[in-house]
């Protein structure tokens, strides 16, 4: 096993994505496989949260704990239909090109922006600064995604980036349209999901991948899972909601209310996949 590099792909999902890996997680390593000892770690939105936090130090366990706590100040957002709506117009109008569709995302992110629809980027910032364990980055190879809003263009941050690791994380889950796009170096960032909800493509040249993908599937431009694993060579493993997490997970994934219910859920289905991911990880 020394000679077989190891990645862990955690995806995009919002608030109830977060709170769904994380259940995966404490239920995988109660039954003794911990995905923490990953080579790499990749995470995009929801999964750069719980990336961040698993690389920094935390134990699954604590991370689960903090999910069960009640969510009575938080604001719950949502991606409205109207935004949706201009979502498939960018599709559209993109023609196929995949960096312009996602410029046009980008602007639309902008745009809510000036109009005041979002949060203010600073409120954004210290939401993440208060959900890591610390703000240096991990020793790990930790790779966190997002898209610039100017240019479409996707970018990884790491520890090697010189970008703070809270705003790498804050851009990373920057949805475009609900949340501010972030400045990183004069640069304004969006949801890495925008390219892809998981972006597993970036474990290519791993022996062993396991995939958390709240959001499996894909949309137009926007890659599938499947689709960015199929041909790996490696044993690569793809876990998404089965009925009772999606049904905990509800129609808004960024409704803090739902936290609860989405990680008791990940942690129930956790027993249902822990001896096909056994099989992938260590087997």
């Amino acid at each position: 096993m020394s000679d077989q590099r190891t990645a862990l792909v955690l995806g995009g999902g919002g608030i109830t994505g977060i709170a769904w890996e994380i259940g995966i997680l404490a239920g995988l390593a109660e039954t003794g496989t911990d995905l923490g000892r990953a080579d790499l770690v990749v995470g995009t939105s929801a999964g750069s949260v719980v990336s961040a936090q698993l690389t920094g130090g935390l134990d699954p366990e604590a991370m689960y704990a903090r999910q069960l706590a009640p969510a009575t100040a938080e604001k719950a957002f949502r991606l409205n239909r109207a935004t949706v709506a201009q979502f498939g117009w960018a599709m559209l109008r993109a023609r196929g090109r995949d960096v312009e569709f996602r410029r046009r995302i980008g602007a639309l992110a902008l745009a809510a922006e000036r109009a005041g629809l979002t949060p203010t980027e600073q409120e954004r910032l210290d939401v993440f600064a208060a959900l890591l364990p610390g703000l240096d980055w991990p020793e790990r190879d930790l790779r966190i995604t997002a898209v610039d809003a100017g240019s479409g263009e996707f970018r990884t941050f790491d520890r090697n980036s010189g970008v703070p690791l809270a705003h790498a994380v804050a851009a990373s889950c920057a949805v475009p349209g609900v949340y501010p796009p972030v400045t990183i170096d004069g640069r304004r960032y969006v949801d890495g999901g925008m390219r892809s909800a998981a972006n597993a493509d970036l474990a290519q040249g791993y022996d062993r991948v396991v995939v958390l993908a709240p959001i499996p599937r894909g949309f137009g431009l926007v890659a599938s899972v499947d689709a960015q694993v199929t041909g790996m060579v490696a044993r690569v493993a793809v876990v998404s909601p089965d009925a009772a997490s999606r049904t905990a997970i509800g129609r808004n994934v960024l409704d803090p209310a739902a936290r609860g219910p989405s990680a008791r859920a990940g942690r129930a289905q956790a027993a249902t996949v822990a001896d096909r991911i056994a099989d992938v990880w260590t087997g």
